[in-house]
C-alpha cells in the first residue's frame, strides 16, 4: 500500500557562504575607514639626578649567600668563609673608595630563601659593621 502526499520534498539548502563574505567585507571596510582614536599619553616628569655619574654603578659591592651558606663577594664571586668576611669586605670597600671617593659604597646583599635565620643574622651583622649603606634582597632558588 502506497501513501500519496501532496507535499513535495525539497533538497535545496541555503548557502551562507556569500552572506559571510559580505559581512567580512563590510567589517574590513568599516575598520579601514573608521577614525582610530589617538593614543592618550601620560604627562610624566622624570626626576633629574643632579650628581649622577657613571661611577655610581661601580660603588655597589655584591655579597651573595646561597642555600648551602657559601658566601660570594664581588663581581668575580670570590668564595669567602664567615670568619674572614669582614677583612675581605673592608679591603673591597677601601679599593672602591680609592676609585670613586665622591660616592659611598653600598653593599648589595642577596640571600637565598632557604638560608636559616641565624646564618643570615650573622652575615648581616658583619656587613653592617663594614658599611652603613646596605641593600637587602632575597634570591629564589630557581634564579
Amino acid at each position: 500500500m502506497r501513501f500519496h502526499s501532496r507535499l513535495k520534498a525539497s533538497h535545496t539548502l541555503i548557502d551562507l557562504t556569500p552572506l559571510i563574505d559580505v559581512i567580512f567585507l563590510l567589517l574590513i571596510f568599516f575598520l579601514i575607514t573608521s577614525d582610530i582614536l589617538p593614543l592618550k599619553s601620560l604627562a610624566i616628569e622624570n626626576p633629574t639626578l643632579a650628581n649622577y655619574d657613571s661611577q655610581a654603578n661601580l660603588t655597589q659591592l655584591l655579597v651573595v649567600m646561597d642555600q648551602d651558606q657559601v658566601i660570594y663577594i664581588g663581581s668575580k664571586k670570590d668564595i669567602v668563609d664567615m670568619s674572614s668576611l669582614k677583612e675581605h669586605l673592608m679591603r673591597q670597600i677601601s679599593v672602591m673608595r680609592v676609585k670613586s671617593p665622591d660616592f659611598t659604597p653600598t653593599i648589595a646583599l642577596h640571600i637565598d630563601r632557604r638560608v636559616d635565620y641565624g646564618a643570615f643574622l650573622r652575615l648581616f651583622a658583619i656587613v653592617q659593621e663594614c658599611s652603613c649603606h646596605i641593600r637587602l634582597s632575597y634570591k629564589s632558588s630557581n634564579s
